[in-house]
């Protein structure tokens, strides 16, 4: 499975699209998870980068994380603010892996703290979901026509132009 910085080497101009319009809505992304009854959940989450990995975190017990821990499919869409998508758009899915590491917990629960100053300091983390990603797409509109890059894990991304 595909880490967020395997990925970024191997599909670069989507990890750029996704990066960037990640950043400028303040880390908020649309979250798309199976619910029980198989119909789409979506909901709104900032996921971080964090040591080359996409980690997918949030309020515990929460019905996204229930979602995720009995099926671990995901789709994460950046937030699209512009119908006409002049700044892009991107989303990527794949897989989480819950990763039980209280050290990696304590390590992020300080680096959350030092970039945004929220404190999960000392806590114990119910999850700690880290994205392996199986797809990814984005869209870019300029010169009179619009770009759809694609990436499907073991493959390089690729660029279809549509006018």
């Amino acid at each position: 499975m595909t880490t967020w910085e395997e990925f970024a080497s191997v599909a670069p101009r989507i990890a750029e699209v996704f990066a960037r319009r990640h950043a400028a809505t303040g880390n908020l992304c649309m979250l798309g998870t199976p619910r029980p009854d198989g119909f789409p959940r979506v909901s709104p989450m900032e996921p971080r980068f964090f040591g080359g990995q996409l980690c997918i975190g949030g309020m515990p017990g929460t019905a996204k994380f229930r979602d995720l821990e009995r099926d671990p499919r995901f789709c994460l869409h950046t937030a699209t603010v512009d119908t006409q998508v002049t700044e892009g758009d991107a989303k990527v899915w794949g897989v989480v892996e819950d990763i039980r590491d209280d050290a990696l917990h304590q390590r992020y629960a300080e680096w959350l703290f030092e970039e945004i100053g929220f404190d999960l300091r000392g806590r114990k983390f119910e999850h700690f979901y880290q994205a392996h990603l199986r797809g990814a797409s984005a869209v870019e509109v300029g010169g009179g026509h619009l770009d759809v890059t694609v990436w499907k894990e073991g493959s390089d991304e690729r660029v279809i132009r549509k006018h």
